[in-house]
């Protein structure tokens, strides 16, 4: 019997979301070497390069699905745009995280990408409490998570950014349920 390990695509109108493989280095590099992009992320360095998008890759190549998940999001027509993962790092609850290159920025890709994750979290893990935040500086990406369906719970905790150099930026947090 042979075993072989599918990692889940995921697809909507205008992007599929993926595993990442080795080819898609360069360009999450490129995309993530920005610090209005790894700023707002709290385990993102500063600066980002190939070795950085190569660990990334590596670490989701070796993930258990069924509990963690990091997908590249990738435009039809643009190629790789960004990332996306879920993780139980802080608790039972799975955790969403995303970035997107500058470039791509205010297009709906990110709302877009968060709520089919979200489609297939509820689908595939069948989860129904997924948990967001975002850092209080970054209020467009708590319009994505509230677009996609996040409400805010009225906590603020400090949460680190290796991008800054700092372990106590102000996070909204949010939580998904259905």
């Amino acid at each position: 019997m042979c075993a072989i390990e599918v990692t889940p695509v995921v697809s909507t109108e205008r992007l599929i979301l993926r595993g990442p493989v080795v080819t898609d280095a360069p360009m999450i590099a490129a995309l993530a070497n920005d610090l209005n992009v790894t700023g707002m992320t709290t385990s993102m360095p500063h600066p980002y390069g190939p070795g950085d998008a190569l660990a990334w890759i590596e670490r989701a190549q070796g993930c258990d699905w069924a509990r963690e998940a990091l997908f590249v999001i990738e435009h039809r027509a643009f190629g790789v745009v960004g990332m996306l993962g879920f993780d139980h790092k802080r608790g039972s609850r799975a955790e969403i995280g995303y970035a997107l290159g500058r470039p791509f920025w205010n297009r709906g890709y990110a709302t877009e990408a968060v709520r089919a994750a979200l489609k297939w979290v509820k689908r595939d893990w069948r989860r129904h409490v997924v948990v967001a935040g975002h850092f209080a500086d970054n209020p467009a990406s708590g319009q994505v998570l509230c677009k996609a369906g996040f409400l805010y719970t009225g906590d603020v905790e400090l949460r680190p950014s290796l991008a800054r150099g700092r372990d106590d930026v102000p996070t909204r947090m949010m939580v998904w349920l259905v």
